[in-house]
């Protein structure tokens, strides 16, 4: 019967399914939310790899400074043609860390928040692709994604992709730090925030209603 075995994960992703034991509060007042964004080698999700993951907290539907992670991943891959956009090299100074210890402090820190990204698919498909690298499952998180949230608004035009530069742009942001990853995270919580504000002038929501989308995230 030893094929009938559970498969056996390391302790730190058996940690994180923890946080899932409970069902999902919906009250978006009492919600923590996890803003995050990659910067990575390229666009390829099978063969590019995560340069650095930046993620900043909200509680209370306010940003929490001090609930911050930013990690450096080292890189045997690496696209010289990127690094005009992000600015991140081979052999810079930032102190980096392998994609092992990269996704661990990462899972250790999101827990059972629900994630926040712009095009969201890319950066989930990017953790979900180190995962696998890891023999790990995809991540179990709730994940929302501040362009589809747009859509809900009635700012909304015919339009149905907006780069995180027009959406700053629209809502007055600053784009202060844009394309580190801290930075575009910190942006996109800005955002978000202003989103979930426009979409409460009618009513209050739900994270129930946040999540409606004819759009799968995240499944790449």
């Amino acid at each position: 019967m030893s094929w009938f075995k559970r498969k056996s994960y390391p302790a730190y992703w058996e940690d994180y399914l923890n946080h899932f034991k409970n069902g999902q509060e919906q009250d978006i007042s009492k919600i923590r939310f996890v803003v995050f964004d990659t910067e990575t080698t390229g666009l390829d999700i099978k063969t590019d790899r995560i340069l650095s993951i930046g993620c900043v907290g909200i509680q209370d539907l306010k940003i929490k400074v001090s609930d911050q992670l930013e990690t450096y991943v080292e890189q045997e891959q690496f696209n010289s043609s990127t690094v005009k956009i992000h600015g991140l090299l081979k052999e810079g100074t930032a102190t980096k860390i392998s994609e092992t210890s990269a996704i661990q402090h990462f899972l250790s820190y999101i827990e059972n928040a629900v994630l926040v990204a712009h095009h969201a698919a890319f950066d989930v498909a990017m953790i979900n692709a180190a995962l696998q690298r890891l023999d790990l499952p995809k991540l179990k998180n709730r994940t929302l994604d501040t362009g589809h949230l747009f859509q809900k608004t009635r700012l909304n035009t015919s339009k149905t992709h907006f780069s995180l530069d027009e959406l700053a742009n629209q809502f007055n942001i600053q784009l202060h730090d844009r394309h580190t990853a801290s930075g575009d995270a910190y942006i996109t919580a800005l955002l978000f925030l202003k989103l979930v504000a426009q979409m409460q002038k009618s009513k209050n929501i739900t994270l129930r209603e946040l999540s409606k989308s004819n759009r799968r995230i995240g499944l790449l």
